[in-house]
């Protein structure tokens, strides 16, 4: 009978338990930053500002160049931030890293529909994203996020879209950590009541290092 041995290093796991024990601090939380430019746009349109790449960057250097890291932890960043210069040359990221802050990174692609299901969707983004969290992890990213949506109602989440989006975010955190990137994952509108599948078991037989909390 073949055996199933785990992935990763005990170096890799110590370096991923790491990551999370220094966002995991007491007191502290993640700021959630990676408003794509649509997003930001909406918010500058209510104050009169143009939405422009100037701007989001003047915006995320206010963000960034503060001193929040009594309270935060963690940034989440999009792509544009990531390798956006403040004023004085340096990274937005390095800032955050000089005050003990952990850059993260979206890499998802996006919400799709999910065929076969009642208006139901799963995300996009699997394809090349060894890559992309090599490419971002050489960059200084320590951490990624990754979105799924599940809709909620008088017959859904189907059990297909459980399954389906179980199975996303489990490949997703075992290829972030190969990386090694550790992996947040935001499961929007979960029914209280457990699902039928459990996405750790899911976890589990994707080989997907669980910390302990």
């Amino acid at each position: 009978m073949p055996t199933c041995t785990q992935c990763l290093l005990p170096e890799q796991e110590g370096k991923l338990r790491d990551i999370a024990n220094r966002i995991l601090q007491p007191g502290k939380g993640i700021l959630d930053a990676d408003e794509g430019s649509a997003t930001i746009g909406s918010r500058f349109k209510k104050i009169g500002v143009e939405n422009n790449e100037e701007n989001r960057r003047h915006y995320r250097q206010l963000l960034f160049t503060a001193d929040a890291s009594k309270y935060i932890s963690g940034v989440i960043l999009f792509h544009e931030t990531f390798y956006q210069l403040a004023d004085d040359g340096v990274r937005l990221v390095d800032h955050l890293k000089r005050k003990g802050i952990v850059p993260g990174i979206k890499v998802d692609k996006g919400i799709v529909p999910l065929a076969g299901t009642p208006n139901e969707c799963t995300t996009q983004g699997l394809d090349g994203l060894a890559e992309r969290c090599a490419q971002y992890h050489n960059d200084g990213a320590q951490f990624a996020k990754w979105r799924c949506v599940l809709k909620i109602g008088v017959s859904t989440p189907s059990y297909q879209a459980m399954i389906e989006n179980s199975n996303v975010l489990a490949r997703y955190a075992s290829i972030c950590q190969q990386t090694p990137m550790d992996s947040t994952e935001n499961l929007d509108r979960v029914p209280k009541r457990g699902p039928a599948t459990s996405t750790p078991k899911v976890h589990a037989s994707n080989l997907v290092f669980l910390t302990e909390s």
